[in-house]
């Protein structure tokens, strides 16, 4: 393949390629990504920053929103992420997504104990096409005769249209499922709007031969649904970002402002790419550390080793690692030049600066 002779430049977003601080000297000595080690020591610009911890979505989700042109950058005050209309394109929801303000609904098991309430990780919840028109089909006219129109968009992916509730502060499933829930409800003056169509749709599910079956199969039951990433009516996403892995919602934006999905293809283009990798999530909710680091060694040979190996060879100009966990982010620009910084050792060491 031809060296891209006009140069480019690369912008990786990992969410949760941040080792939590309780565990990060740990997971660092376990990993074995020298790429990785090369593209952090030997930058041009390296920086680590504090997330607000009431934030009610989390570092990634911001900076995605912020990627696309819907919200002002994670470190700015009310940051949120206002993704639902954008999501609904991917949809092929474009006409609606045009008119009205509309959150997304999703489908959702809670388990409750004596003392709370958590809401499970929605990626474990395996919603078939079948299941989800089902339980869909139910909430439908509820829903429309509180005057709140439901759209299905995927399995596991709905959209409700709410004007009124354009002032309601929703947080993300993500920020939401390790947390007790009861404190992550949608807040504002119609937070208790909400919380009856969410019991009378708890109730329309309650035993309903849907989840009866589910449960035979070993499956979760959809139990409740969970409200989040409010938007009004508006353009296209100014800005292009390609998701790999990740949730539904994620697929449905990706595929709206997808892009260039591997290193070959972003090498190809003259134009900068972004790419988030959100395989990190998953393992990093749920605490599967032996998971997170054998998902890192892949990304290490699919992405950190080419990218090195790029920016040596001076087939791009630029490459930004933008790092998070739920508390913060790193981000950390290498460069040709900065590569020949011969005297500066290859290390992970930056992944435990996190003040």
């Amino acid at each position: 393949m031809p060296y891209n002779l006009g140069m480019t430049e690369i912008t990786l977003a990992l969410p949760f390629a941040l080792p939590p601080p309780e565990l990060a000297t740990d997971l660092v000595r376990a990993l074995q990504t020298p790429a990785l080690a090369a593209l952090l020591a030997r930058h041009s610009n390296f920086k680590h920053s504090i997330y607000d911890n009431d934030s009610r979505v989390l570092p990634h989700e911001a900076w995605l929103a912020h990627a696309l042109g819907l919200a002002s950058a994670p470190d700015q005050p009310d940051t949120g992420a206002p993704l639902a209309t954008a999501v609904m394109r991917g949809c092929g929801l474009q006409a609606e997504a045009a008119e009205g303000h509309w959150f997304m609904l999703q489908p959702a098991h809670v388990h409750i104990s004596r003392t709370h309430m958590l809401l499970s990780d929605l990626r474990g919840l395996q919603l078939s096409e079948a299941d989800s028109r089902a339980l869909y089909e139910l909430a439908r006219p509820y829903c429309e005769e509180v005057g709140k129109p439901l759209l299905h968009g995927a399995p596991g992916l709905w959209f409700l249209r709410a004007d009124d509730w354009a002032g309601l502060r929703t947080a993300s499933p993500d920020a939401t499922v390790t947390q007790s829930m009861s404190d992550w409800l949608p807040e504002g003056e119609h937070a208790r709007d909400f919380r009856k169509l969410q019991n009378e749709i708890q109730m329309l599910w309650h035993e309903h031969p849907v989840n009866e079956a589910r449960q035979a199969r070993g499956l979760q039951p959809v139990n409740s649904c969970w409200l989040w990433g409010g938007a009004g009516p508006a353009a296209a996403p100014a800005g292009r970002v390609t998701i790999d892995g990740g949730s539904e919602w994620m697929a449905a934006l990706s595929s709206a402002s997808a892009g260039p999905a591997t290193v070959e293809q972003l090498l190809a283009q003259p134009a900068p790419g972004t790419v988030m990798l959100a395989d990190l999530i998953a393992p990093a909710q749920v605490g599967d550390w032996a998971d997170w680091l054998a998902r890192m060694q892949r990304i290490e040979q699919e992405w950190f080793a080419p990218l090195l190996a790029a920016l040596k060879a001076g087939r791009i100009s630029r490459v930004t690692l933008w790092l998070s966990h739920r508390n913060g982010w790193t981000s950390a620009v290498s460069t040709g030049m900065a590569q020949r910084k011969f005297w500066r050792k290859p290390s992970l060491t930056p992944l435990l600066k996190q003040s």
